[in-house]
């Protein structure tokens, strides 16, 4: 595998985002509550490696071993959270990670270094993290109030997951099919909160990124 660096930290960040989000909808489908945990924390320690990781080969998990050794560390913290009952905790500790690796991502796409393919790609893996960031939103109201949303079990929050990530990006996409919907007044304004920026990120920040990109292209053909 190509190591990991400032050309293409966000492919391979995107890639794996990707992939994790359909070994998620996998584990939905044929239900594994530590293969459940086992997801949340690779999508954790994914995102510090493609975030943090090129930046020095010296960091502990960059290689194969600390990887695995990091996804297992927060594994065994998931399951001390929940153990405990400290589920708000551990939901408000993963919507403060996945804002900040937001912010990180924001920054490198934005304001460091010229415009190039990767950031493009980075933009794309700012709106996927933007859908997780609302679904454990979704996820944090529906274990305040059961019945916050039409559609979604009352169940644990992990065992929501999925589908309130399916809701999520349903909603930041705008396609809006119906079988899960808002009740709670805070809930309907998150909901339509969602569907404002997803449809200004793609239409505002990605079309501008992809605009400066081609306009460089030329320059630098001329």
């Amino acid at each position: 595998m190509e190591k990991v660096s400032e050309h293409n930290n966000f492919v391979y960040l995107t890639v794996s985002l990707v992939m994790l989000l359909f070994i998620g909808a996998m584990i939905d489908q044929f239900p594994s509550h530590i293969g459940q945990r086992l997801v949340q924390a690779s999508t954790v320690i994914t995102l510090l490696v493609g975030i943090l990781g090129f930046r020095s080969s010296r960091i502990w998990f960059h290689t194969g071993i600390g990887f695995v050794l990091s996804v297992l560390s927060v594994f065994i913290l998931g399951i001390f959270l929940d153990v405990s009952g400290l589920d708000y905790l551990h939901i408000l500790l993963l919507i403060a990670f996945f804002i900040w690796a937001t912010w990180i991502a924001g920054r490198q796409v934005l304001f460091i270094g010229p415009i190039d393919g990767n950031k493009i790609v980075g933009a794309i893996c700012i709106y996927l993290m933007l859908g997780l960031i609302w679904a454990l939103s979704y996820l944090l109201i529906a274990e305040v109030n059961p019945d916050a949303f039409n559609g979604l079990e009352h169940a644990p929050w992990d065992k929501n997951f999925a589908d309130a990530t399916y809701y999520s990006f349903v909603t930041l996409t705008t396609l809006g099919y119906g079988d899960i919907s808002p009740k709670d007044p805070i809930a309907r304004f998150l909901v339509y909160m969602e569907a404002i920026v997803g449809v200004f990120y793609m239409a505002i920040l990605v079309a501008s990124l992809v605009g400066i990109r081609i306009s460089t292209t030329l320059s630098e053909k001329e």
